[in-house]
C-alpha cells in the first residue's frame, strides 16, 4: 500500500486541507514520552524566551517572530506528507546525541551565549524529533528544519567577518559617489563625514538586516510557490543578495544626505528606523519584481525538467 493510498488521495495531488487529525498518531506517541516532552519544553521555553528578549527586540532579529509562526505552519503542512514514512529512530544514536548536545548547551546556557544557545537548543529538539519519527520523516520536512532556524542570531563572529567588507565597500562607494556630485564628503573605513557631520555605518545599515531577514522571506516565498522546480528556484535565492545590497546602498545615501540636509538627530531619530523598514519593503518588491520578469527562464527550466 503506498503513501498516497495510506492518505486517501491520489498519487502526485497535493491535500487542500490539514486538521488536528492528521496529527492524532503524533500526539498519541507524545502521550507515552510525556517525561521527553517536558525535558524539551525545559529546554525550548527558557532560550525561546531569551531570543525574544534579546534578538527579536532588534532590528536584525524583528523577523523572528514571523519565521516561528509560518515555520510551525509548514511543520503542520508537511506533517501530512512525512507521517506516511513516519518511524521510530535508533535510540542509540539519538541518546549518543544527547550526550554530546546536553552538555554544550548547559555550558552556553551558563555563561549566556544566546547565539549558540539557541542553535544548540535547535539541534536537540531536533534530537528528540528524530528518535520519536526517524530520518525519513525529518529528511521529507528538511525544509521547514532549515527554515525555522532563522529564527535564532547569528554567532557575533559570523556577523562581523561578514558585515565588514559589505560596510566599507558601501561606504567607500557612496562616498566616491556624492564627492563627485560635488559634496563635502570624506571617509574612511566605515566612518563618513559630510559637512560639520559624522557618520558610522553601522551592521544594520549595510545589509546584515536585509540579508538575513530577505533570506528568511525569500525561502518561504520560493518554496511555496516553486518547491517544484529546484533549479528555478536556486537562482532566485541567488537574486536575494544583491537586491539586500543595492537597497541598503540606497539608505546609507538617504541617511547621509538627511544628515547633511537636516541634521544628525534627524538621520539618527524616526527617519533612521522608516528608512529601513522603506528599504526592506522595496528589497521584497524587487524579488517579487525578478520572479515576474524571470518568468520565461522559469517556463524554461520547467520544460526542461519535464523532458
Amino acid at each position: 500500500m503506498t503513501g498516497d493510498m495510506v492518505r486517501g488521495r491520489e498519487p502526485g495531488v497535493r491535500p487542500e486541507r490539514y486538521g488536528l487529525a492528521d496529527l492524532a498518531p503524533l500526539l498519541s506517541a507524545l502521550r507515552y514520552r510525556w517525561l521527553l516532552v517536558l525535558g524539551c519544553l525545559l529546554i525550548a521555553l527558557p532560550t525561546l524566551y531569551g531570543v525574544a528578549t534579546q534578538s527579536w527586540v532588534t532590528e536584525q532579529g524583528a523577523h523572528g517572530p514571523i519565521v516561528l509562526a509560518t515555520g510551525l505552519w509548514l511543520f503542520w503542512r508537511r506533517w501530512t506528507e512525512a507521517r506516511a514514512v513516519a518511524a521510530p529512530g535508533s535510540t542509540r544514536k539519538a541518546i549518543a546525541l544527547y550526550l554530546i548536545l546536553i552538555p554544550l548547551y548547559v555550558t552556553t546556557r551558563i555563561i549566556n551565549v544566546i547565539e549558540v544557545e539557541g542553535f544548540l537548543m535547535y539541534g536537540l529538539l531536533l534530537t528528540s524529533a528524530y528518535w520519536l519519527v526517524g530520518w525519513a520523516a525529518l529528511r521529507a520536512m528538511w525544509f521547514p528544519i532549515l527554515y525555522t532556524a532563522f529564527i535564532f542570531p547569528p554567532p557575533d563572529t559570523v556577523v562581523a567577518m561578514v558585515t565588514q567588507p559589505l560596510k566599507i565597500a558601501i561606504s567607500e562607494v557612496a562616498i566616491r559617489l556624492l564627492y563627485n556630485l560635488g559634496y563635502p564628503i570624506a571617509g574612511s573605513g566605515v566612518t563618513i563625514i559630510i559637512g560639520q557631520y559624522q557618520l558610522l555605518i553601522a551592521a544594520a545599515c549595510a545589509g546584515l538586516n536585509s540579508l538575513i531577514s530577505l533570506s528568511a522571506i525569500g525561502l518561504f516565498y520560493i518554496y511555496i510557490r516553486h518547491n517544484a522546480n529546484w533549479r528555478y528556484a536556486l537562482l532566485l535565492m541567488l537574486a536575494i543578495v544583491p537586491v539586500a545590497v543595492l537597497a541598503n546602498f540606497v539608505r546609507v545615501l538617504a541617511l547621509i544626505m538627511i544628515t547633511y540636509y537636516l541634521g544628525d538627530e534627524a538621520a539618527q531619530g524616526f527617519l533612521h528606523n522608516f528608512s529601513g523598514l522603506t528599504m526592506f519593503l522595496f528589497s521584497v518588491l524587487c524579488i517579487f519584481a525578478v520572479d515576474a520578469l524571470a518568468s520565461p527562464l522559469r517556463n524554461r527550466l520547467a520544460r526542461g525538467t519535464d523532458a
